[in-house]
C-alpha cells in the first residue's frame, strides 16, 4: 500500500486558489481512476476534478466553501501500488460563471429572490452494473465509459434515484432535458409519483459556489447604486403582426421573439442616449461611454442567473441577434459559456418571457448603469380615437443609476424606444 497525495492542479486563468462546491466522494469510498470526485469553483467557473489513480479515499481537503491553494493537497488516496508524483490532472468545465457582477433574479430575472439550488451531497458508491432491460432498449449501457454531467444534474439524479448509466444523453453529456425524458418514456425506477411524495424536512443550504457570488454581486449593487426605475406601457401589436409575417417567411433561420425586435429598437436609440450604454467605475470617478453596444442577455441557469453577452448588438439584424441569443442562452445552460463570452456587458437586458409578470425594477449589474426589462404582452381592450379595439400591450421596464442617469433622461429613452415598437417599419429602415 501507498499513500498517494493528489494536490490542486493549476486550472489556468491565473487564479491562486478555488472554492470546493462539492464532493463526489467521502472518506473511505473506494475510486477508479479517472472518477470524479470534486466540484472546484474559481473566479471563471466551476470545474469537475477527477481521480489520477485508483485507490481509497482517505483525507478530504475540507468542506464546500472552503477555499484550496493551487499546489495544496485536494485529496489524499491510499493505492495498492508504490507512490508516484501526480500526473497531469485535467479538468473538463460543467459550469460557466462570469467575471463581470452578476444580477440575482426579482421577477424580470434579475435582482432579488431565487430558490436556492440544492446542497451538493457526497456521491454515493457507484452502484452495481444493472441487468439490461428490454424496457430500456436504446438507452446508456455502456457505464464504463465516463458519464458527463454537471454537479446540478448529478445532484438531481441522485434526489430521484436515477442511474446516470441508464439515462441515453442528447450529446455528449447528460442534461435536464435526458433526465425529464427518462422519467416519461423510461423505467423511472426509484421516482416517486405524484401524490405520494414524502413531507419535506427543513434543511439548512450553505450558500457557496455560485449562489455565493450572486449574492455578493447583489449585495454590492444594491449598496454602492441608488435605483430608480422607470415604467412605461407600449401597444405592441402592429409589432406582434409583423413579427408573425417574419415567421411565417424565416425559412430555415430560428424563430423569432419579441426580443430581437426590441435589441434593434434599443440599439437604434442608444447614440442619443449615450448615458444609458455606459459604465461607472465609482472608485475612480470616471464614467466610461461606449460607442458599441454590448448586451448582456440574463439568462436562468441550473447554477443560478449568468448574463452572456452579445458583442456588437448594433451591428447585427434580428435574425443575426435570434441566432445569437439562442447560442449563447444554450452555451449559458450547458455549462461551455467562454468567461469571455460572460463579461465585459455595457447594458443588460433581462425578461422572463411568459412569467415576465406586469412591471419589474431589475437590479443594475454593476459597474453598468441602466437595466431594461420587457414584460409580457397582454391583450386588452383599450381605446383608439372613439373606438374599443383589442390591443396587444407591453410594460417596458427601465432601471438606471441616478448618479450618472437623470429620470428625464431614462423617460425620453424608452419614449424613443416606445416609438420604434409602436412602429415597426422604423425598425427597418435604412
Amino acid at each position: 500500500m501507498a499513500l498517494f497525495t493528489f494536490k490542486l492542479p493549476d486550472i489556468g486563468e491565473g487564479i491562486a486558489q478555488a472554492e470546493i462546491v462539492g464532493w463526489h466522494v467521502k472518506v473511505g469510498d473506494w475510486v477508479e481512476e479517472d472518477q470524479p470526485i470534486a466540484d472546484m469553483m474559481t473566479d471563471k467557473a466551476t470545474v469537475e476534478m477527477e481521480s489520477p489513480v485508483a485507490g481509497t479515499v482517505v483525507r478530504l481537503a475540507g468542506e464546500p466553501g472552503d477555499q484550496v491553494s493551487i499546489g495544496s493537497m485536494l485529496v489524499e488516496i491510499e493505492t495498492e501500488g508504490e507512490a508516484a508524483a501526480a500526473p497531469a490532472s485535467t479538468v473538463e468545465t460543467v459550469e460557466a460563471s462570469i467575471d463581470a457582477p452578476l444580477p440575482s433574479r426579482e421577477g424580470s430575472g434579475v435582482g432579488g429572490e431565487q430558490s436556492e439550488l440544492p446542497a451538493v451531497e457526497p456521491a454515493a458508491p457507484a452502484s452495481p452494473v444493472p441487468t439490461p432491460n428490454p424496457a430500456l432498449e436504446g438507452r446508456r449501457t455502456d457505464v464504463a465509459a465516463p458519464i458527463l454531467a454537471s454537479p446540478a444534474v448529478r445532484a438531481r439524479a441522485r434526489e430521484l434515484g436515477i442511474d446516470l448509466a441508464l439515462v441515453k444523453p442528447n450529446g455528449d453529456h447528460v442534461r435536464h432535458a435526458d433526465l425529464d425524458a427518462y422519467l416519461l418514456y423510461g423505467s423511472g425506477q426509484g421516482y416517486r409519483p405524484a401524490g405520494r411524495t414524502a413531507p419535506r424536512a427543513d434543511e439548512q443550504v450553505k450558500v457557496i459556489g455560485m449562489r455565493r457570488r450572486i449574492a455578493e454581486n447583489m449585495a454590492a449593487s444594491k449598496r454602492h447604486i441608488p435605483h430608480f426605475t422607470y415604467v412605461e406601457e407600449i401597444d405592441v401589436t402592429a409589432l406582434e403582426e409583423a413579427r408573425a409575417q417574419l415567421n411565417a417567411h424565416r425559412g430555415d433561420r430560428p424563430k423569432l421573439t419579441m426580443l430581437p425586435l426590441l435589441i434593434v429598437a434599443i440599439c437604434r436609440t442608444l447614440p442619443d442616449f449615450p448615458m444609458l450604454n455606459a459604465r461607472y467605475d465609482d472608485e475612480a470617478g470616471v464614467v466610461t461611454r461606449h460607442g458599441a453596444v454590448h448586451l448582456g442577455m440574463a439568462t436562468q441557469t441550473d447554477a443560478g442567473l449568468m448574463v452572456p453577452v452579445i458583442r456588437d448588438a448594433q451591428d447585427r439584424n434580428v435574425w443575426q441577434l435570434a441566432t445569437e441569443i439562442r447560442r449563447l442562452a444554450d452555451a449559458a445552460r450547458s455549462g461551455k459559456a467562454t468567461s469571455a463570452e460572460l463579461s465585459g456587458s455595457t447594458l443588460t437586458l433581462t425578461s422572463l418571457g411568459p412569467l415576465g409578470g406586469i412591471a419589474t425594477t431589475p437590479v443594475i449589474n454593476r459597474p453598468e448603469v441602466a437595466i431594461i426589462g420587457p414584460n409580457r404582452v397582454i391583450e386588452r381592450p383599450m381605446f383608439r380615437g372613439k373606438e374599443i379595439v383589442a390591443a396587444k400591450l407591453m410594460n417596458l421596464s427601465i432601471s438606471c443609476d441616478h448618479r450618472v442617469v437623470d429620470g428625464w433622461d431614462a423617460a425620453s429613452f424608452v419614449q424613443a424606444v416606445r416609438k420604434l415598437l409602436e412602429t415597426p417599419v422604423l425598425l427597418f429602415e435604412g
